[in-house]
């Protein structure tokens, strides 16, 4: 089952613990934390469903690109992890 991390600088704002879920892609894993943790949707997710800008997912090491369809696969032994991302100069 895929393992799926927010890091520690989320959990000051949504308790999120890590925890393991059925693979598929990234709406569906990300469906089924929500469904355990709801406030950390409306965090991670915007009103249409898209990644918030303040988001970045790392699915195997790899960024995830589409931050709309959020479509890519997530395998059984995957690893998820969902951070804030920073900003700056």
């Amino acid at each position: 089952m895929p393992r799926v991390v927010f890091t520690s600088n989320l959990q000051r704002h949504v308790n999120c613990p890590e925890t393991e879920v059925a693979a598929g892609t990234l709406r569906t894993v990300l469906a089924q934390v929500f469904a355990a943790q709801p406030q950390a949707r409306g965090y991670v997710l915007d009103e249409q469903g898209h990644l918030r800008r303040h988001v970045t997912v790392f699915i195997d090491g790899q960024r995830v690109r589409d931050r709309e369809r959020l479509d890519e696969a997530v395998g059984a032994a995957s690893e998820v992890y969902v951070m804030q991302a920073l900003t700056g100069g």
